[in-house]
């Protein structure tokens, strides 16, 4: 159960929540079928709350989109929109993800079309959304979950370690993301494997730029929405090549293009896991550390850490002990965490620990000149 309320619209063609009989009133958990009234526009319909009101606006109308899609939903507890939705963020000229001075935007694909959201603070700690496109009533419904409302960190325990004590004191309002969506994170952190972070943003910025969509709404200029499955699968090699991507991280978003309705269906196995980690893991070319960073995204996993990482091993062990370690030595640290690692792992990129800096940086490759 999504913790916290939401209140979908602004004053206009106020209804009860879809599967509410009004409030206090439960039916059942089936998504109502049927035609909508005439003028009547669908809102929250996926994960309704009881005793919810969901209404729509009639204004703010964007010409491309029609009206927005928006909704108030008040959590209970500090929400840090920026840092948890950080993970999601493919550099400061990301395509998908942009700030503003209000808050975030955000593009996605749904199981009902492209969107675009807006998610800013207001009043009393409230999280406002207003989306657009086919999937902003979808968008919107899902936001509690995007912003980690069931991520419980009640028995994540840091008294012994004081850098996590303080840095999760200071930051109240971080929670793992859960975006619901498997392919639209996969991509990048194939994009990710082996290079250098700086090329991985420049090809994933190119491909979406050229193959994505167009992002409905006000979006800031040059934002897209990212390709979907067939759009990745009919990118020709020249393409890639020019994007700076090997043939062999090609193949493998190609590769997973052809089964992602069954890489979706493991959304509905939980938080992540060894059960969605083996499942990611059947796409030829898909090993641990992608595996991981998709279901920390994509399923709100708390515990999987990215094993594997050029980077990580060695800031978890300056972090935690003032030395370097290897992989083993990390899972070995983290170990007293065990169920909330990846928790830990987030606390650790949120406090502006650094760590030392020694030696040669990992080689930059391009091949798009041969």
């Amino acid at each position: 159960m999504l913790s916290g309320s939401c209140v979908t619209g602004h004053t206009q063609l106020c209804r009860p929540a879809p599967g509410s009989d009004g409030p206090g009133k439960r039916r059942s958990g089936k998504r109502r079928s049927g035609k909508r009234r005439s003028g009547e526009q669908r809102s929250g319909e996926r994960r309704p709350t009881s005793g919810t009101v969901v209404c729509v606006t009639d204004a703010l109308l964007d010409t491309a989109t029609g009206p927005p899609v928006t909704s108030r939903w008040a959590p209970g507890r500090p929400v840090d929109i920026g840092r948890t939705l950080a993970p999601l963020s493919r550099g400061g000229l990301d395509p998908t993800l942009q700030r503003d001075g209000a808050g975030v935007w955000r593009t996605s694909n749904t199981p009902e079309g492209p969107a675009t959201i807006h998610l800013s603070l207001v009043d009393r700690g409230e999280v406002a959304c207003a989306a657009w496109g086919p999937g902003a009533g979808w968008a919107v419904d899902q936001v509690p979950e995007l912003l980690g409302a069931d991520d419980d960190w009640t028995s994540l325990d840091t008294s012994g370690q004081p850098m996590l004590a303080r840095t999760r004191s200071a930051t109240p309002g971080l929670r793992l993301p859960r975006t619901a969506m498997v392919f639209d994170v996969l991509v990048p952190a194939v994009l990710e494997q082996r290079v250098v972070g700086a090329d991985a943003r420049r090809s994933w910025q190119q491909l979406v730029t050229k193959f994505g969509g167009p992002a409905p709404g006000p979006a800031p200029t040059g934002m897209r929405v990212p390709p979907g499955p067939e759009q990745w699968a009919a990118i020709p090699s020249w393409e890639w090549h020019l994007a700076g991507v090997d043939p062999g991280r090609a193949r493998t978003v190609q590769n997973a293009a052809r089964v992602a309705d069954g890489l979706q269906r493991t959304v509905s196995r939980g938080p992540g896991g060894p059960e969605v980690s083996s499942a990611l893991r059947t796409v030829p070319g898909i090993g641990v550390w992608t595996a991981a960073e998709t279901a920390q995204r994509a399923h709100g996993d708390p515990d999987t850490v990215s094993v594997g990482d050029y980077h990580l091993s060695n800031l978890v062990g300056w972090a935690l002990i003032g030395q370097p370690v290897d992989d083993d030595g990390m899972l070995e640290l983290l170990q007293p965490w065990l169920g909330h690692r990846q928790r830990v792992v987030r606390l650790i990129e949120s406090s502006g620990f650094r760590k030392p800096r020694f030696g040669p940086r990992a080689a930059r490759l391009d091949h798009r000149g041969h």
